[in-house]
């Protein structure tokens, strides 16, 4: 089992909590509240994007949150438009100023866009943003293997992150399984996935059951023991602390057996495969 007890620690040494709070949807002065009581909870990665149009707002949460900046890891993700070497560097430095910081913890590409096939110049443009000291550790969204082979092959640097669609109707479990073996943490976006349907289960209302937890939590402990660092969005107090309560308790491996016979060949919530998929 995956010993919950530690950090994730990244290839190049930055430290990751086991749990993140996303931020996708939270805007404005009602998303700066809801952000600065995840931290005031106990959540110190925060995720978000460019293209979620909150990097302001993860901002004003950080500068109001009695947390230091240094305690906190903050995300943010280069969009599918800004591939080209010298604007990706610059979607970097404007991500900074709309959230009013001075360094990103750590900042992924957000998908590979295959078709447009640039994504390898926006890596090289991240690993020059490190070297600038822009971001603190580089990462990417959805990449397949044969992606990841390719940055390694062309660039001489692997991710530190890949965050990827992850729930129990698609555990990816090929993914993980290279992901770890080449040092890349899996980060799982969307856990909880985005009907009820899976709280429903059979298999996870029967853990819930046996260990006096909800749904939720029975499937974000069923992330954190396959390895993965789950990122479940909430916007309300009460969700928010449901989500961070996943430590006191431990799945048995039937409980996770039959979680992960839940997973499904097309799985994907929307059909976005990263060999097709074009993210702009």
């Amino acid at each position: 089992m995956t010993d919950l007890s530690l950090p994730h620690e990244l290839n190049d040494g930055l430290k990751l909590p086991l749990i993140g709070l996303g931020t996708y949807k939270l805007k404005g002065v009602d998303g700066v509240g809801a952000i600065v009581n995840g931290i005031d909870l106990g959540y110190r990665l925060l995720d978000s994007a460019f293209n979620y149009e909150n990097e302001g707002a993860v901002g004003a949460a950080v500068r109001s949150s009695s947390v230091p900046r240094s305690e906190l890891i903050i995300t943010s993700k280069l969009p599918g438009r800004r591939h080209k070497y010298s604007e990706a560097l610059e979607t970097v430095e404007e991500s900074l100023f709309r959230a009013g910081l001075d360094y990103y913890d750590l900042y992924l590409i957000h998908w590979p866009n295959p078709i447009t096939d640039l994504y390898v110049e926006a890596w090289q443009a991240m690993i020059e943003a490190k070297k600038r000291g822009l971001i603190r550790s580089i990462g990417v969204c959805n990449f397949l293997p044969h992606h990841l082979e390719r940055l390694k092959k062309e660039t001489g640097v692997m991710p530190s992150v890949n965050q990827i669609e992850l729930h129990p109707y698609f555990n990816q479990q090929e993914q993980r399984e290279y992901n770890e073996a080449n040092g890349i943490v899996t980060e799982s976006w969307s856990p909880l996935f985005r009907t009820k349907d899976v709280l429903r289960e059979p298999a996870v209302a029967a853990a819930a059951s046996a260990h006096g937890k909800t749904a939720a939590q029975v499937i974000l402990r069923w992330h954190l023991q396959l390895g993965a660092l789950p990122i479940p969005k909430a916007s309300s107090p009460a969700h928010q602390r449901e989500n961070f309560e996943v430590f006191d308790f431990s799945l048995s491996e039937m409980e996770m057996a039959a979680i992960n016979a839940l997973t499904r060949p097309d799985g994907r919530m929307k059909n976005q495969n990263p060999d097709v998929y074009e993210e702009f």
